[in-house]
C-alpha cells in the first residue's frame, strides 16, 4: 500500500465520516486506526506501536506542534482573562453605538483579519476574540463568523510577502529567489484574491447561500449557534473599558511580530538580518509562543495594576482558559497524528510518481490541473503547508527554466489550490482553529463555508485556463472579477 492510491484512504474515510456523522473525535480517530492497520499489513500490536509511537507520541514531542498548542493554550488564558475584566462586554457596547449595521460588522471583521496578515493560527484566534461581542451584537451567526475568519486567514497570508507563509513558500522552492517567486506569483493567485472579494460583495449586500442562510435567519431570531464560550455577562468585570480588550491585543500583536523576526535572527548580534530576511528564516511556532506569553504576563500586570480582576481570578483564568481551547488542542492533535499515518503510507511518493509521469500530457492547462491536483492533496491530508511541500518542489522542477510564466502561475496554482482544500477539509488545523476563535460547531462551520469555497474555485479554475491562454495577468482577473459579480448577481436575483 506504500505510495499507492491506498495512502489517502484513511484521510478520505476520516472526513466522510466526520460530514456525515458530524462528529469529528471518532471520524479521526478511526482514520488514525484504519492508517496504523495499513501500515502494519493489520498487525494488531503494529498497529497500536504505530498509533502511539508513531503517531500520538509524534506529533506530542514535535517541536513545532508543541509551539502552536502552547500558543493555543496562552491565547485561551489571554481571551479568558480579556472577558473577566469587561474588556469584551465594553468593547461589545461601544462597537453596537459606532457600528451600526451588520454590514458594517462584517466589515469590520474583514479589515481585522487583513491587517492581521503575519500568520494564519494567530489571526483566526485573535480576529475571533476581538470581533465575537461586535457581531454577537449584530445577531451575526457564529458560523458565519467563522467563515469569515477563515476566509481572510489564510487567503490574506498566502498573498503578504511578509508572513509565516510567505517563508514557508520559499523554503519549499529550493532556489536563491523564492521569496521573488512568491511576489510575482500573488497577481495569479486567484482563489486568495476572489475569496476576498465575494466576502466584502456578500458583506455590502448582506446575501447568503444554502445552509449559512439557515443560520442566519436563526441568528435574527437569537440563535447564535454558540458553543463552548463563558457567559460574559455572569463572569465580566463591571468596571471594563475597551481599552481592556484593545491594549492586549495590539501588545499581542507587536509581541508575536518581535518573537517572529527574533526567531528569524533579526536581532543576532554575530549576523543580524534583514526585516524581509528575519522574517523568512522565522519559526512561526518559536515566535508565537514568545508573543503570546510576553502579552500574557504584561496583561495580567496591567489588569492586576487597573484592578479590575484579582489575583486569584487571575489564575483561574490559566485552568479556564486551557479547558475553552480543550476541544481545539484534541481535534488539532489527531488531524496531526492523522497526517502521520498518511506520511508513513508515502503519499508524498505517490503524489510525486503520478505528476511526474503525466504533467507534461496536460500542456497548456497546467496550471488548472496543478490547481485540482493541490485542492486534493490539501483536502485529503488537512494541511496546505504539506502539500506544499510536496507540489512544489515538483512543479519547480518540471518548468524551471523552460517556461518562466508558466513556472509562475502554477506555483500560484499549487498555493491556491492548497488553501481551497484547505478551506473545505474538516480535518484542517486552520478550520479547526477557525471554529475555535469563533466559538461554534466545527462541523457546522465546515458545512456551510463549502459552498463558498467551492463557488470560488470554480471560477478560479476557469480563471487559470484564461490565464494558460492569454498568459496574461490582467486578462484573467477581469476575467474572474465579472463572473464573480455577474453570477453572485444573478444567483440574488434567484434567490429573491
Amino acid at each position: 500500500m506504500y505510495g499507492t492510491f491506498w495512502a489517502l484512504v484513511p484521510a478520505l474515510i476520516a472526513i466522510l465520516l466526520a460530514l456525515i456523522t458530524k462528529e469529528v473525535y471518532s471520524s479521526l480517530f478511526i482514520g488514525i486506526v484504519i492508517g496504523a492497520l495499513f501500515y502494519s499489513n493489520f498487525s494488531i500490536a503494529g498497529t497500536v506501536t504505530h498509533v502511539i509511537d508513531d503517531g500520538l507520541l509524534s506529533v506530542l514531542t514535535d517541536k513545532y506542534n508543541v509551539g502552536i498548542l502552547l500558543f493555543l493554550v496562552m491565547l485561551g488564558i489571554l481571551v479568558t482573562l480579556i472577558n473577566k475584566s469587561g474588556g469584551s462586554k465594553a468593547f461589545g457596547n461601544w462597537a453596537s453605538k459606532n457600528i451600526k449595521s451588520k454590514t458594517g460588522a462584517m466589515l469590520a471583521t474583514i479589515l481585522l483579519g487583513i491587517l492581521i496578515f503575519i500568520d494564519d493560527y494567530f489571526n483566526c484566534l485573535t480576529v475571533g476574540s476581538v470581533m465575537r461581542p461586535l457581531t454577537d451584537k449584530h445577531k451575526i451567526s457564529r458560523v458565519k463568523l467563522a467563515y469569515l475568519i477563515d476566509a481572510t486567514a489564510a487567503p490574506v497570508c498566502i498573498i503578504a510577502p511578509i508572513s509565516s507563509w510567505a517563508a514557508a513558500v520559499s523554503s519549499y522552492i529550493k532556489t536563491d529567489n523564492g521569496l521573488a517567486l512568491f511576489i510575482n506569483a500573488i497577481p495569479y493567485n486567484y482563489y486568495a484574491i476572489f475569496t476576498l472579494t465575494m466576502l466584502v460583495i456578500i458583506s455590502f449586500f448582506n446575501f447568503d447561500f444554502k445552509s449559512m442562510k439557515k443560520f442566519e435567519e436563526k441568528a435574527e431570531k437569537g440563535d447564535l449557534s454558540i458553543v463552548n464560550t463563558l457567559s460574559v455577562s455572569e463572569q465580566s468585570s463591571t468596571d471594563g473599558n475597551v481599552y481592556d480588550l484593545i491594549i492586549p491585543i495590539i501588545v499581542l500583536i507587536v509581541f508575536c511580530v518581535f518573537g517572529m523576526i527574533y526567531s528569524g535572527g533579526f536581532f543576532n548580534p554575530e549576523e543580524p538580518k534583514s526585516l524581509v530576511t528575519a522574517f523568512a528564516d522565522s519559526d512561526a511556532s518559536v515566535g508565537l509562543v514568545i508573543g503570546s506569553m510576553f502579552s500574557l504576563i504584561i496583561t495580567i500586570i496591567y489588569y492586576l495594576c487597573r484592578k479590575v480582576i484579582s489575583f486569584k481570578s487571575c489564575m483561574d483564568s490559566l485552568v479556564e482558559g486551557i479547558k475553552n481551547m480543550s476541544a481545539a488542542i484534541l481535534i488539532l492533535t489527531f488531524a496531526w497524528t492523522l497526517k502521520s499515518m498518511t506520511d508513513s503510507l508515502g503519499v508524498s511518493v505517490f503524489v510525486e510518481t503520478i505528476i511526474g509521469s503525466n504533467i507534461e500530457k496536460f500542456s497548456i492547462f497546467i496550471p488548472s490541473v496543478v490547481f485540482l491536483i493541490g485542492a486534493f492533496i490539501s483536502f485529503s491530508t488537512g494541511t496546505s503547508w504539506g502539500t506544499f511541500g510536496i507540489l512544489l518542489p515538483i512543479v519547480y522542477s518540471i518548468f524551471s527554466g523552460v517556461d518562466e510564466t508558466l513556472l509562475i502561475m502554477s506555483i500560484s496554482a499549487c498555493m491556491a489550490g492548497s488553501v481551497f482544500g484547505d478551506h473545505c477539509s474538516p480535518i484542517s488545523d486552520t478550520t479547526i482553529m477557525s471554529s475555535a476563535g469563533a466559538q461554534c460547531e466545527h462541523i457546522q462551520h465546515v458545512n456551510t463555508q463549502l459552498p463558498y469555497a467551492i463557488y470560488v474555485a470554480i471560477i478560479s479554475l476557469l480563471s487559470y485556463i484564461v490565464a494558460s491562454l492569454t498568459k496574461s495577468v490582467i486578462i484573467p482577473l477581469i476575467f474572474g472579477f465579472v463572473v464573480l459579480f455577474v453570477s453572485l448577481y444573478l444567483l440574488k436575483k434567484y434567490e429573491e
